[in-house]
């Protein structure tokens, strides 16, 4: 039961992470949106192009916060003086914070209610105090059902039709340039974190092992996946994409593909968001349960009982990666023909 909550007004949503993780609170996103509230939606330099892609927001607000992200900026006071003029003089009536559930909504909390925030809601496992008005707790499971919960508990409700699944403003950008004509397969091999990307040549014996069997094949990632070189990307007549999309752009690539082979990183979630089936190589250093492509056909692949696993590891601390390195590319290549298959059965004639 909701206590107290404010008359309707502006809302201010939060996600202090990268893209995928802004990904992944997009249908918690469109709940709070759903009650005819305007939404706002705050999100660190590394969530922002995700952030302009969620549908149901009216507008993005961008913060560097010093206590998330992979290598958090100092601590700036002024930066946080800024952030708390902005949200005083837009007034919101809410604010619903959303997290990992290994991280703390406090620090925001505080900004937001010295911002004079009526009514401020998160999960928080710690005692937060005259911080929060609605101290959620945290149900089980993946992270979208988590948020969307959270978001419930806000008042939030999706729009009728609205599945849950995590989704993308239409229509995309053309790609018709980058990609072949023929059906093709993405291979993502790169992550933000490196304990989630692919060992180089694990990467092209996929790609090569795709392409043997007949398949036309994409690679796609940053433009430093491309600086850092690696095999995955020179395979001779296969598309090297890295770095020469926008996340937009991307989204179109992946949204054109049979099937989508990356790591837990953002792009799989972005592929999930246009629907698109995904062959998950995931690294157990963060649970599957909560992570995993959601809302799409999915077969995950990997070492789920590494001695890894639930370390939150950023780099592999086994060498040789093998909870990843040791999937065969021929599995691999299984995978994506049996998702393939499935969803061009799918397709009406």
């Amino acid at each position: 039961m909701i206590a107290h909550r404010p008359d309707p007004g502006p809302v201010l949503a939060v996600r202090l992470d990268s893209d995928g993780d802004v990904l992944l609170t997009g249908p918690a996103v469109r709940a709070l949106a759903g009650t005819g509230d305007p939404v706002d939606l705050l999100v660190s330099p590394a969530g922002r192009a995700a952030a302009d892609l969620l549908p149901g927001v009216r507008d993005v607000l961008v913060f560097d916060a010093p206590w998330t992200g992979f290598g958090p900026p100092a601590l700036s006071p002024p930066a946080m003086t800024r952030l708390i003029a902005d949200l005083a003089v837009r007034q919101y009536r809410r604010a619903v914070i959303f997290t990992s559930f290994h991280q703390s909504p406090l620090p925001m909390a505080l900004l937001a209610r010295w911002a004079g925030v009526e009514w401020i809601a998160a999960a928080s496992v710690d005692y937060p105090g005259s911080l929060l008005d609605h101290r959620h707790v945290r149900p089980a499971g993946h992270e979208v059902r988590a948020a969307l919960d959270l978001a419930g508990a806000a008042g939030g409700v999706l729009p009728p039709g609205d599945d849950g699944r995590p989704a993308v403003r239409r229509p995309l950008p053309p790609i018709d340039h980058l990609v072949p004509a023929d059906p093709y397969v993405v291979v993502h091999p790169a992550a933000s974190v490196p304990a989630r990307s692919l060992n180089p040549d694990h990467a092209r014996r996929i790609v090569d092992e795709l392409v043997r069997r007949g398949r036309s094949v994409v690679v796609t990632g940053s433009e430093a996946d491309r600086a850092a070189g690696g095999p995955a990307g020179s395979v001779p007549g296969v598309p090297d994409l890295r770095g020469r999309t926008s996340l937009p752009e991307l989204a179109a690539v992946l949204a054109g593909a049979e099937c989508v082979v990356v790591g837990n990183t953002g792009p799989a979630h972005l592929a999930a968001a246009v629907g698109t089936p995904v062959v998950s190589l995931f690294a157990p250093v963060v649970p599957a349960d909560r992570w995993a492509p959601y809302g799409v056909p999915t077969i995950l692949l990997g070492d789920q009982g590494a001695a890894c696993r639930d370390s939150r590891a950023r780099r592999c601390p086994i060498p040789g990666h093998p909870c990843l390195s040791s999937v065969p590319a021929a599995e691999i290549a299984d995978a994506v023909t049996a998702l393939a298959t499935d969803r061009a059965a799918a397709v009406p004639a």
